[in-house]
């Protein structure tokens, strides 16, 4: 893929068709990525997908007026988890992976969360080892696993929970790890390759 023929940027509005089409290509293609369901989302009118790229921080990877690759930014809700961002909704088409535009997408979700968060969250379904190798060689470290996250089609599914310091935390007693780093340990079981994608709402 010719980088020059690809751009990087906030979703609009007016992107509304096509990051529609991406998000249900993702919710049929890696079901078990995503909180949602391809039929609750296929279902809903263009008025909503409008409404989400409007009200959401979504970065898109285009080439022309084709979106090949999204991923989304949202800082936690309430004042006492206002320093903590999430990356959420994270997925590539099949024919751009292997090709560097997930790594360029995430790197673009962390330099606009750098002035904005501490930290940075995500999740990964176990099982995932190109997404979780990609967020390891950017920085993300695992701090625990949700057991049965996601159930579809009778099936469970666990989530790898992993985060980045973006800045420094200040404690006057000195140096600490960061307040994640303490909640679990990880403990990951035995996975299988399966495409680029990541959980979304």
């Amino acid at each position: 893929m010719n980088d020059t023929d690809l751009q990087i940027r906030l979703l609009a509005p007016a992107d509304a068709a096509a990051y529609r089409a991406i998000r249900l290509s993702g919710l049929k293609d890696t079901p078990e990525a995503f909180g949602s369901t391809f039929d609750a989302e296929a279902a809903k009118p263009l008025a909503w997908f409008f409404a989400r790229v409007t009200a959401s921080h979504i970065f898109g990877a285009l080439r022309g007026c084709e979106i090949l690759g999204v991923a989304g930014f949202a800082v936690r809700d309430g004042e006492k988890e206002a320093h903590k961002g999430l990356l959420w909704g994270m997925y590539v088409r099949r024919e751009a992976r292997g090709t560097g535009l997930a790594r360029r997408l995430v790197e673009t979700v962390i330099d606009f969360a750098r002035p904005r968060v501490e930290l940075i969250q995500l999740s990964v379904v176990v099982g995932n080892e190109p997404a979780r190798r990609l967020y390891a060689r950017l920085g993300f470290v695992e701090y625990g696993i949700e057991k049965n996250s996601l159930k579809f089609g009778g099936r469970y599914y666990d989530e790898i929970l992993m985060a980045k310091q973006l800045s420094p935390v200040a404690d006057p007693r000195g140096p600490s790890p960061p307040a994640w780093s303490a909640l679990a340990s990880p403990a990951p079981g035995p996975e299988s390759a399966r495409p680029m994608a990541d959980r979304s709402p």
